[in-house]
């Protein structure tokens, strides 16, 4: 094992990394051990119709696409997880297929504006906090 004290510090001023492949959004699909498990009773995630629009319309070229193992919390089953610069949304307990649909027109509809645009209203009533709040010491 190396000493911690052998690392050496970052040097400020050099450029931090880019990626070539910068992304408006990004949307991570739970298919774990709960969200869409239907033998388990929990509601189906249409994933392989979400995966098959993605590619056909590359997508993926502004709203990256991440089919996940589980995301927690598992008592939220059907949970997506919504990335841009402005912050991470989570939702869950989805069991319409049209939420799914409408996250795939969002996505769409980001494409073709090349721009983030304001998440389907459908999603609103899913919408949950996933971290307790620190408490006030």
């Amino acid at each position: 094992m190396s000493d911690s004290s052998a690392l050496s510090t970052p040097d400020e001023t050099a450029p931090l990394p880019a990626t070539a492949r910068a992304a408006l959004a990004q949307v991570a699909c739970c298919v774990g051990c709960c969200c869409g498990r239907v033998d388990r009773g929990f509601p189906p995630v249409p994933v392989e119709r979400i995966k098959e629009v993605w590619k056909r319309e590359k997508l993926n070229r502004t709203v990256q696409l991440t089919i996940s193992g589980c995301l927690g919390p598992c008592d939220m089953a059907n949970v997506i997880l919504v990335m841009t610069a402005a912050g991470t949304e989570w939702f869950g307990g989805i069991e319409d297929e049209g939420v799914f649909t409408g996250v795939i027109d969002w996505a769409r509809a980001c494409h073709a504006a090349g721009v983030v645009l304001p998440l389907p209203a459908a999603l609103e009533r899913h919408r949950f906090c996933r971290f307790a709040a620190p408490s006030a010491t």
